[in-house]
């Protein structure tokens, strides 16, 4: 049941013309791609399947999140941003009438559920299972009843770990890690009172968080593209 559960999920994020290509697509063992689900995995993840379908290629996303707390049970996720790969940014902020009125990130959370299956792979920092942002917003969407993107429906990367392993730095938080290569950080840095206004609903501030966070994904692209090559696709999972 779980099994059928997971390729469900696969199906549901594939477009109908990646799946129509499937159906007529066969894989090494002589089954079309639908039947062998998991052929269809493989060869993706390797590069090897016999199309230039750009249907078929990895949609990446770089994510990440701002929170008013650490924890899932004592905060809420003040915004969310999606950076597509040398594209546009998705996601937004609060409104500060979603925090007075006690809704919170319950619609946030919803529209970025929606926004990450969109992806088949996303991009994080210090993100990643046991770490920050997939954990909270996984709790987050659990509390408000969604359903969260199941195992082994979208990958993971995360330039914490990457770092960690490949490079010898002092830290390997992302602002030191675009420091040493020279990529720009940002602008709107962590500012105390900027949290603690917006958990008031100050419009300003929520507004300076949202594009802070906006500024990490860009960040994270680059640093991405420095430290994707020196290391295996990967399969984890969100």
């Amino acid at each position: 049941m779980a099994k059928n559960t997971k390729w469900k999920a696969l199906i549901r994020q594939l477009p109908k013309r990646t799946i129509e290509w499937m159906s007529c697509h066969y894989c090494k063992h002589g089954h079309n791609y639908l039947s062998h689900l998991q052929c269809f995995l493989n060869d993706r993840d390797a590069g090897t399947l016999p199309t230039d379908d750009e249907n078929l290629q990895e949609k990446v996303g770089f994510f990440d999140i701002e929170a008013s707390n650490l924890k899932a049970d004592f905060g809420y996720m003040f915004s969310y941003a999606i950076k597509q790969l040398d594209g546009d940014i998705l996601g937004r902020a609060l409104t500060p009438t979603e925090i007075r009125n006690f809704t919170f990130d319950k619609d946030l959370i919803k529209e970025m559920i929606d926004d990450l299956n969109k992806f088949t792979r996303i991009v994080v920092h210090y993100g990643s299972d046991s770490k920050f942002d997939l954990p909270f917003v996984r709790s987050r969407a659990l509390k408000w009843g969604f359903d969260f993107p199941l195992y082994r429906s979208i990958w993971v990367h995360d330039t914490w770990r990457m770092s960690r392993n490949k490079l010898c730095l002092a830290s390997n938080r992302l602002e030191n890690i675009a420091r040493f290569f020279d990529i720009p950080a940002k602008a709107h840095k962590l500012v105390p009172s900027a949290w603690q206004k917006a958990l008031a609903g100050d419009s300003a501030s929520l507004d300076w968080i949202w594009e802070h966070n906006k500024e990490d994904v860009v960040t994270l692209e680059e640093v991405w593209k420095k430290l994707n090559l020196y290391v295996p696709k990967g399969k984890a999972s969100i």
